[in-house]
């Protein structure tokens, strides 16, 4: 921050009054900005002078150099400002005496730390800023320079906003360690991101700390806090480690952003994306990602917007993920020196120097070692001959760092040993944020005798993770001040992953044994039981990233297994899908091994395994875990079990995914008749069952007998359950979207204005069902005309699906398919087109050629490309469309016949009537014979008949189709339904496709 500012802009003509230059440590950036801002908003001109006490130049030529800088010279004094070289305070003293004391009045200083300085500070006669209020500490800044009384100069441009006052701090805080008082060097590095940040560009503003492990990437990032957080109303610090820890702490900004959600865990989340993207309610936020190693799964959740995202990582991918780069290097030697100065005072300059070369300027092994010597007694030469005879531990741990840490591991056992035991337990959990409060919850009885006096003795405790602290082993992240007890189950350390790795690496397997069972228990006892609680999820993202570390799958205990059980539908119903799906498989292949697939455990872990894969749409697979509990139960002779009727149950669902729909209507009648002998007519299950049987119903075009399905499944559903339950609703729902299927669009809507309404009340307005029930009112509407209300509703849910389903959601595609549609419908042509090619983009990643949502959708799409001109194109794709369709369904399936009136559309518009008028004839044919001569659909399919005769100058035939269309349009949908006025006026009619949820 070294340069010159020029003041806010005079007004009337006055000059600048004059030249202040703000000499400045680097840790007290904030302060400087501060003071800066205070004088140039009197007219003063600023010079900022970043303070730098290189070792090789004398302390009276740096001060003399000093007083060459322009107008008078404020020092910003603390400890950090005497602290830079290092220089003793002697040193000080007598350079002040002689450069300062000499020439009074260039100098000025004012005080921001209470802590000891040289006493010839004196000869600066600096006004202390610390521990008072803002107000208070301008007036002495003003004060001290003799400006009291001077009036502010207003800005030509109106007021700004300048930085925060540095004792202040921002509005929204959380999550940030502790400033490193040690922090040293690093000075280029934090001015580049700095600069880098402050230049991009909106939504740009994505800068990468990378580097090996061990160089400091968290502490630069953390000193940015800290000396740039002033200028920011947000500052969140996020553990990136995990998706799943990355998610939880994101989603914890919601109510600290003052966002109103609901309780789901996700729809926090994607809130907080939404409202960093806006601005709103703040533009200057900075959102720290520390140890973001995996750009891959986390990049797409990455907020973009008008504020800042500052990641550390070992990866420098993170390149390809809009993120600009810079590379955290280890310490250079004078930065080296100068630590281990600060941290060993005891050490000399040269002490250090040998020091550093043979740790090889890695600093977190600097901070360790020098914290140690610095209690020891041994020298540093006797320390690098014990360095050099040190054995190396297997693994991909630098050489330096495995000899190093076995002489402070061997200090450590001869000191206190409970602090050795307490870090091996600690790499049971994952590194980084270790929950050692989990260890405080389990009962006395539960702990081993060897444990029982460390984690049973709340002072022996202290003094283990007090030791630990010392040597920078880990760091203490309880946010909270642990004054007593019950405190201490929110409490955590950090253990840095190089240091897991190596300690981890040198336990013995009987001590495995002992420390992994006892982080089992652990974890089983933090475990809520109730994984599909979305007040609970918090939890459980606590949780997972440590069932690797304690090694849970190989455990026979049953509480074990039932927690790795919870974690899976946690994770399903979280949307973790990823790492549930990792955790998934190797829980597939251990219990195979441990329990065998006739185990009952078993069973049900594939029944959470097959639901992962079937939500992010890999049916084959899921039906595959699926059909092989299958054949397992049948080889048990419990083919009808409620383990092997909820197996097959999996499998109807992943049928439908695969668009085997017959397949999935045979299974889901067998399903309904097997859970009612099972359980009864009335029994939960059963219902459901019911309501599945119906979806494969409606999938295979069959309306009629949906709606019938539907609404004896409803009746049963208010009888058992009660009107306002959800799976009540739920069946409202489908029975709205049968009646309108039908075409009885009053009906439908009346029925679906009732039940979005009471799905509100109930559930919530941005809950995802209450979302589902909006686009099926919307549709009603659109169908029945009144296409204004329609188009708002529409453009509404598909931006809060985005927000609370994410948009890859199966829901949240069909509302934006709803949208282009409407879109294209309505002028609208460059949004249609661009949202169509969203939708056709996410479905060709989530099925196979052929399927028939692709085909759907390309039919939709077809129809844009004819608006837009392109009508080369436009003929390819319906055609496409149309055969993929025909073969996937059958000819005369609805959706076969909506994607034929389309591509009869394009035919004529290509140049080809007479095969549009062949089409269309056999489309007519088979939608009367399918769905009756007064079916929406048929109708439409008439009318494009009479059209496409026309267009071959048949015009007799036409006016004979055309008029009982016409009659029958007005008899059903009324005389002035749009489908009927747009009849009249010859628009020839279109087929939209709506896909249906799974």
């Amino acid at each position: 921050m070294s340069g010159t500012r020029t003041p806010v802009g005079p007004v009337g003509g006055r000059a600048v009054k004059q030249t202040v230059t703000i000499s400045f440590a680097g840790f007290n950036r904030a302060w400087a900005a501060w003071i800066g801002d205070r004088l140039e908003r009197r007219g003063h001109r600023v010079v900022f002078a970043r303070w730098d006490a290189p070792p090789e130049i004398p302390l009276v030529d740096l001060l003399e150099s000093l007083k060459l800088a322009p107008g008078r010279v404020l020092i910003v004094v603390s400890k950090w400002y005497f602290q830079l070289g290092p220089r003793t305070y002697e040193e000080w003293n007598a350079a002040l005496r002689q450069v300062v004391a000499a020439d009074p009045a260039k100098f000025a200083a004012v005080s921001v730390s209470s802590d000891p300085m040289p006493t010839a500070t004196a000869v600066l006669a600096a006004m202390d800023l610390s521990n008072v209020g803002e107000d208070e500490a301008e007036r002495r800044l003003l004060d001290r320079l003799d400006m009291l009384g001077e009036p502010l100069i207003e800005s030509a441009g109106g007021a700004r906003r300048g930085p925060r006052f540095p004792a202040a701090m921002p509005e929204v805080w959380g999550g940030v360690p502790r400033r490193n008082t040690r922090f040293t060097g690093r000075e280029p590095l934090l001015n580049d991101a700095y600069h880098l940040l402050r230049d991009a560009e909106p939504g740009a503003g994505v800068l990468a700390l990378y580097g090996m492990p061990g160089v400091g990437k968290t502490q630069l990032a953390a000193e940015y806090v800290y000396r740039f957080g002033p200028e920011y109303d947000v500052v969140w610090w996020v553990n990136a480690e995990s998706l799943a820890a990355y998610r939880r702490r994101l989603a914890e900004l919601a109510p600290r952003l003052r966002l109103t959600t609901g309780a789901d865990y996700g729809e926090r989340l994607r809130a907080v994306r939404d409202a960093l993207r806006r601005g709103e309610p703040f533009s200057r936020w900075l959102l720290v990602l520390d140890g973001a190693d995996e750009p891959g799964q986390i990049s797409n959740l990455v907020p973009t917007g008008p504020g800042h995202v500052l990641i550390t990582s070992r990866n420098q991918r993170w390149s390809e993920h809009n993120s600009q780069l810079i590379e955290v290097p280890v310490y250079l030697r004078d930065e080296s020196v100068a630590f281990i100065r600060r941290r060993a005072p005891r050490l000399t300059d040269a002490d250090a120097n040998q020091l550093a070369e043979a740790l090889e300027d890695l600093p977190l092994l600097l901070d360790q070692t020098a914290g140690w010597l610095n209690d020891s007694d041994l020298s540093v030469t006797d320390y690098i001959a014990q360095f050099e005879r040190g054995l190396a531990v297997p693994g991909d741990v630098p050489g330096p760092f495995q000899r190093a840490w076995a002489i402070l591991l061997q200090k450590l056992r001869q000191t206190m040993p409970e602090s050795v035991d307490l870090l091996r337990l600690c790499t049971f959990f994952a590194p980084g944020f270790v929950p050692v409060g989990f260890l405080r919850e389990l009962s006395a009885d539960e702990l081993p005798e060897r444990f029982a006096g460390l984690l049973g003795d709340p002072a022996l405790w202290t003094r283990a993770i007090d030791q630990l602290r010392q040597y920078s082993v880990v760091r203490l992240e309880s946010h909270e001040t642990v004054t007593d007890e019950d405190a201490f189950p929110s409490q955590s350390l950090y253990l840095h992953r190089m240091v897991h790795q190596i300690v981890h690496q040198g336990i013995s397997d009987e001590d495995r044994r002992l420390f992994a069972d006892l982080v089992r228990r652990a974890l089983v006892a933090a475990d809520p039981g109730r994984s599909d609680d979305t007040r609970l999820w918090d939890k459980y993202a606590e949780i997972v990233p440590h069932l690797k570390y304690a090694d849970v799958l190989a455990s026979e205990d049953r509480q074990v297994q039932q927690l790795v059980l919870n974690c899976l539908r946690y994770m399903y119903r979280s949307g973790e899908y990823t790492a549930g799906l990792k955790l998934g498989e190797r829980a597939m292949d251990a219990w195979r091994e441990l329990l065998g697939e006739d185990h009952p455990r078993f069973w049900e872990l594939a029944h959470h395994y097959a639901n992962l894969l079937r939500a992010v749409g890999d049916y084959q697979n899921a039906e595959a875990v699926g059909r092989s509990v299958v054949e397992t139960l049948r080889g048990q002779n419990k083919g009808q079990g409620l383990e092997y009727v909820r197996a097959v149950g999996g499998i109807a669902a992943d049928l439908r995914g695969l668009a085997r729909y017959q397949e999935a209507l045979e299974l889901s009648e067998w399903l309904v008749l097997a859970w009612r002998d099972l359980l009864g007519e009335s029994d939960r299950q059963t219902l459901s069952a019911r309501n599945n049987l119906a979806v494969s119903l409606r999938f295979l075009g069959r309306y009629e007998d949906a709606l019938e399905m539907d609404r004896r499944t409803l009746e049963l559903r208010r009888e058992v359950l009660r009107a306002a339950h959800p799976e009540t609703l739920w069946s409202g729902l489908s029975y709205a979207v049968d009646l309108r299927f039908l075409g009885r669009y009053s009906e439908a809507q009346s029925i679906q204005t009732d039940n979005l309404r009471e799905s509100r009340r109930v559930l919530g307005s941005d809950h995802a069902f209450t979302l589902r029930g909006e686009h099926s009112l919307a549709m009603c509407l659109y169908r029945g005309g009144d296409r204004g209300q329609a188009g708002q509703i529409l453009a509404r849910i598909l931006e809060r699906a985005e927000r609370v389903l994410g948009d890859t959601h199966p829901w949240t595609l069909v509302f934006a398919a709803s949208q282009s549609c409407f879109a294209r419908e309505h002028g609208d042509v460059d949004k249609a087109r661009e949202v169509s090619e969203s939708v056709l983009a996410r479905y060709e990643l989530a099925h196979s050629e052929g399927h028939p949502f692709l085909a759907g959708c390309r039919s939709n799409h077809s129809l844009i490309l004819c608006n837009v001109g392109e009508r080369d194109q436009a003929h390819s794709v319906a055609e496409r469309a149309l055969a993929d369709m025909t073969a996937a369904v059958g000819e005369s399936h609805p959706w076969t016949l909506g994607c034929a009136i389309n591509a009869s559309f394009v035919r004529n518009l290509f140049g080809d009537p007479e095969s549009a008028v062949e089409l269309s004839r056999v489309t007519v044919s088979r939608a009367i014979e399918v769905l009756g001569r007064t079916h929406p659909l048929t109708l439409s399919a008439r009318i494009a008949l009479a059209a496409d005769l026309r267009d071959l100058r048949n015009r007799q035939e036409a006016e004979k189709i055309e008029q009982e269309a016409l009659s029958d349009l007005s008899g059903t949908l009324g005389s002035q339904h749009v489908h009927t006025v747009a009849a009249r006026s010859r628009k020839r009619p279109y087929w939209d496709f709506e896909p249906l949820a799974v």
